[in-house]
Parts: structure tokens; C-alpha cells; sequence
């Protein structure tokens, strides 16, 4: 067999036929992002990168910048939605033409920000840029602003109801980052960053220590997020759904004098269960007699021996899973007249099972927990950053992919099919030529969501 050889000038691969195979790096201005043009007309439909920016401080010499605050922070956030999780990747991207046309810098031949300028972003100091060497700001109150205005922008008409789901995940640490705590359910060191999500869209993404429960702070989010939106939808209702470590008298006592509605799952106990025997064992005895799983439900007037202030609705669903009992309880403010048993527990409170699949592509696909920064300010903006990238994704999702078969598909899913594109980059006086792949398999899929977007109202 001939052996093949290979350098940096010139590669060789095993031949076909009597051809020989010869590769080599001279393809000129390439790139494989082409595809995240539609980024780029996301953005100018929805301000989301311009807005955000807006929430930052840029105290630098405007005579000595050479990247601007905008770019830096557009950088940042298109190279996680297309996939570049780490700060070193800039170092090669800050060459590439296509994520230069994505930022707008104005001479494509000029490089991006490498790694080190984009540390400096990433370690803004709190205060008013005395540091020498880090001299951006961010304005923590004006983000949090930021992400319900986002949501409110995404409505043509004010909704009659918002659903407002609540849950914490996991950011595993692996240094010695400031916060850093051992956490016993997850059995790592970790942060436990506190979301709050409304359908896909993202509202709230709080970075934590471990040390503190999971619902710790949450009055004060929901009281600054429902204030927001009251003062643009004052009559609209509105309804928080957790699990039960939210459920707490202090976050139902808020949502009662503030007219909030709430759908809470509450931990099993001795009481809770005496209180459904009866219906257990009738399960029991139903699935044993079919083979099946059997399921009903009981309403309940419950309040706990010390720590709650009142007497609370509270729905138990006796259920047998043929071989073992799966009892389950959640407390609500709403009626049994509005809302029955069964249809509270099956479709008010289990479709908050959504929002967990959200947190997980926020994640896993635009790298959440690439929490790894020294301080914990720091790793706030990179939980930030990422959370803008959802921002983008999801919006190319609502306003481009209606329609097509991609319009639930997850952001991996998005980043393979519509942005990893071979594309030639050619700029002359008067246009910049991006020549696409002509093998790519999905190009009527590809017009037809830059139709969608360029009829999208903005």
C-alpha cells in the first residue's frame, strides 16, 4: 500500500483509482460559518445585540479603541450561537471574513479581538473603570431589564395569560473559583444558577453558589420580572410553576398579596400520604387487576404543622406504577372550579417539564457552564453571554423557522443544518461576495428562512 505523506504545506491521502489525492491550505478567504448570515439578519430585525450592549459602560480612550464595545460583545455572542465555545477559538476566528461581516466591522481586512481583548471584556470590573486595563462596565439592573424587555418585545398583543417557570441547574466548577462550593445532590463543586423561563423565551439567569437553597431569592426576581411586566400589561394574568423546593411560604405568601397565581409540586410526607391511602390502595388493587399503571386524584386542604401561614388547596394523585407506589402533590392557588385535579396536575403543572429541556440546550449547545472564570462576576457575563446566544437562536426559531421542518429543532440542530456552510468570501469596492457551497443539500430550506426573516416584522 502507498504510504501517504504529509506536511504543513501539503497533505497526501491514499488515491482513487490512478489519481492521486493532494489537499492543501490555499483555498484563500473560507470559511465554514456561512451560514450564520442568518444571525446577522436576526440581529437587524430584533436589536437583541444592540440592545445589550446598551447595558454596558465603555470607559476606554475612544482615540486609542480599536474594536469597538458592540463588536467585542457581537463577537462573543455569534461565536457561541455558531459554536465556538472557548476564548482561545477567537485567535483563528478573529481572521475569518464571514464572523468579521457578522460583527459589521468596517474593513474586512483588519482583524477581530483575540483572545486576550475578550478576557478583558469577560473580567469587567464592578465600579466605574478605574482598572488600567479593564475599562467595560456592565450595569447589572439594566441586563436583568434587558432579558424581560426581549420578551415583551416577542408579542404583537398582549397575552391574556403568562406562565412563568422557575428551576436551578447545575455548573460544575473545576479550579478555584471564588463561590466555590461542594454540593451534595449533584455530588460536584458547583454553582446553581437560578432561570426563569416563559415558553421558550428567557426572562431571568442568575448565577449562585451552591451553598444557598434552590429557591433562594426568588421573591426578588419575581418581584422586580412581574413589576416589568405589569407596567406594560397591567391586566394580564400571571401564573409561577416549580417543584417543590419552591415551595415555600414566603414565595406563596408574595403571589397571593400580589395577585400572582402559582402551581407548586410539594414533597411527599407521613401526612400527605394517610391523606390518599384510600385512593392508593384502590390503585393498587386497579393495576394489579390489569397489569397497568392506575392513576387518580384527591383534593386536599392541607397546611403544615409550622411553616406555612394558611390552609392551601393541594392536589394528590395516587398513582401505581405495577410494581411500586408514585404518590405526587402539588399546591396551587387556583380553583378547583377553574382548574380540576386531574387537568391541574396533567397539563397545568407537568408542562413545566419544557422548560427543563430548555435549560438543558442552553447548556449543552451554547455552553452555560463554561463557568471557568476566576471570579464570579466574570462567570455571570459568560452565563449572560450565553443566554443572548439562546436569545438569538430562539428568535431565529420564532421569526425564520415557522413553517419549515426545523421549527422545534434544538440549537445543535440549527448550528449543523443552517450555519455550518462552506462559503468563499470575495470583497470588492462596492460588495462583499459570499459564495456558498453549491453541494450544500438544504438550500431551498435556507431561502426560504431568509424569506421569513426579511418579512418579519421588526
Amino acid at each position: 500500500m502507498e504510504q501517504t505523506e504529509c506536511t504543513v504545506e501539503q497533505l497526501s491521502f491514499q488515491g482513487v483509482g490512478k489519481r492521486q489525492i493532494v489537499a492543501r491550505f490555499d483555498g484563500g478567504q473560507l470559511s465554514s460559518n456561512g451560514g450564520g448570515l442568518l444571525l446577522r439578519e436576526v440581529e437587524r430585525r430584533t436589536g437583541l445585540v444592540r440592545q445589550f450592549t446598551a447595558c454596558f459602560r465603555d470607559y476606554r480612550n475612544p482615540k486609542l479603541v480599536e474594536h469597538s464595545l458592540t463588536s467585542l460583545i457581537s463577537q462573543r455572542v455569534m461565536g457561541l450561537a455558531l459554536g465556538y465555545e472557548d476564548l482561545n477559538d477567537h485567535d483563528q476566528l478573529r481572521h475569518d471574513p464571514l464572523i468579521a461581516t457578522l460583527v459589521e466591522k468596517a474593513d474586512l481586512t483588519q482583524p477581530l479581538a483575540g483572545k486576550s481583548t475578550l478576557n478583558r471584556l469577560e473580567l469587567t470590573p464592578a465600579g466605574n473603570g478605574e482598572d488600567r486595563y479593564k475599562r467595560i462596565v456592565y450595569d447589572t439592573a439594566a441586563i436583568d431589564r434587558f432579558f424581560v424587555d426581549v420578551f415583551l418585545q416577542a408579542y404583537a398583543k398582549t397575552p391574556e395569560r403568562i406562565v412563568l417557570d422557575l428551576d436551578t441547574t447545575d455548573d460544575e466548577i473545576h479550579g478555584g473559583q471564588e463561590g466555590r462550593f461542594f454540593h451534595g445532590y449533584y455530588g460536584s463543586y458547583c454553582y446553581l444558577p437560578l432561570y426563569v423561563f416563559s415558553g421558550e423565551h428567557l426572562l431571568c439567569a442568575r448565577l449562585r453558589q451552591s451553598n444557598v437553597g434552590p429557591a433562594e431569592g426568588t421573591v426578588e426576581e419575581l418581584d422586580r420580572i412581574v413589576t416589568q411586566i405589569r407596567q406594560q400589561w397591567p391586566d394580564v394574568k400571571l401564573v409561577i410553576r416549580a417543584d417543590s423546593a419552591f415551595s415555600r411560604d414566603d414565595i406563596m405568601s408574595w403571589c397571593e398579596h400580589s395577585g400572582v397565581d402559582f402551581v407548586l409540586g410539594l414533597a411527599r410526607n407521613a401526612r400527605l400520604e394517610r391523606m390518599i391511602a384510600g385512593e392508593m390502595e384502590q390503585a393498587c388493587a386497579e393495576s394489579t387487576r390489569t397489569g397497568l399503571p392506575f392513576r387518580s386524584y384527591k383534593e386536599l386542604e392541607y397546611r403544615t404543622l409550622d411553616s406555612w401561614s394558611r390552609t392551601r388547596r393541594v392536589v394528590g394523585k395516587a398513582e401505581y406504577l405495577v410494581d411500586k407506589p408514585n404518590a405526587r402533590f402539588v399546591v396551587t392557588s387556583l380553583s378547583m372550579e377553574a382548574f380540576a385535579a386531574q387537568t391541574l396536575y396533567e397539563n397545568e403543572y407537568c408542562g413545566r417539564g419544557e422548560m427543563e429541556n430548555r435549560i438543558k440546550e442552553q447548556k449543552t449547545f451554547l455552553f452555560s457552564d463554561r463557568t471557568s472564570a476566576a471570579t464570579m462576576r466574570a462567570n455571570q457575563l459568560r452565563l449572560w453571554f450565553s443566554s443572548v446566544a439562546y436569545l438569538m437562536m430562539s428568535a431565529l426559531r420564532r421569526l425564520g423557522l415557522q413553517g419549515t421542518d426545523l421549527a422545534r429543532a434544538q440549537c445543535d440542530t440549527i448550528r449543523l443544518k443552517l450555519f455550518k456552510i462552506g462559503a468563499r468570501i470575495t470583497v470588492t469596492a462596492r460588495r462583499i461576495w459570499i459564495s456558498l457551497s453549491s453541494s450544500y443539500p438544504l438550500a431551498n430550506l435556507f431561502a426560504r428562512v431568509c424569506s421569513n426573516l426579511a418579512h418579519a416584522s421588526p
